[in-house]
Order: structure tokens, then sequence, then C-alpha cells
């Protein structure tokens, strides 16, 4: 996927803002059961939030969202104190419920 403009993570926050957190991170990190609930919350909704439970380092919560965003193919819109914000396109066009403005 090709990684969105600002003014494109900007909206996705946007809508973001509304939604609760739909997958945990804990001390684990990101293990392979938790790649796999945010490839099945991406599947479905396509933006999620995903909460940091025991890590409070934003260097950290930056590296394992990064590790999220590489194995689930999705970018990330943006992190924001114990949340972050991952956005992957449906593959199926009949299924999207977002449009990206043009940017």
């Amino acid at each position: 996927m090709h990684e969105p403009t600002s003014m494109q993570k900007k909206h996705l926050r946007g809508l973001a803002h509304s939604i609760k957190p739909v997958v945990f991170i804990g001390q684990k990190g990101a293990t392979q059961a938790v790649i796999k609930s945010v490839n099945e919350a991406l599947d479905i909704h396509e933006l999620i939030k995903i909460r940091f439970i025991d890590h409070k380092e934003k260097a950290v919560k930056q590296e394992l969202t990064g590790e999220v965003c590489r194995q689930t193919a999705s970018v990330l819109a943006g992190l924001v104190g114990h949340v972050a914000i991952v956005y992957r396109r449906h593959r199926d066009p009949e299924k999207r419920r977002i449009t990206l403005p043009a940017g």
C-alpha cells in the first residue's frame, strides 16, 4: 500500500476519533496472535485503533507499531499517547468504507 499524504493521515485520524481500540498489545509485544487480530480487524473495519497496555516509551511503541504495519501491509495514520491508528484499504472495492481525499 502506498503511504498516505499528511492530509490523508489527518483525515484518517479524524475518522478514528470516535472509534474504540479493538486490539491491545501487552508486554509480549507484537505476537502472532496480535498480528492475526490486527489483520482480522483491518479486514472488517479498514481503520482501527491499537492500545498499548504495558509499553510507556514512545520509541518502543513506534517500533512495535512499525512491526505490526509491516506484517499486516498497513500504514500508521497516527500515534497519540498509548494508541496507534492503523489503516489498510480493503482489497475488495465493494467492501471499502473509507474514501481518502485526493492529495
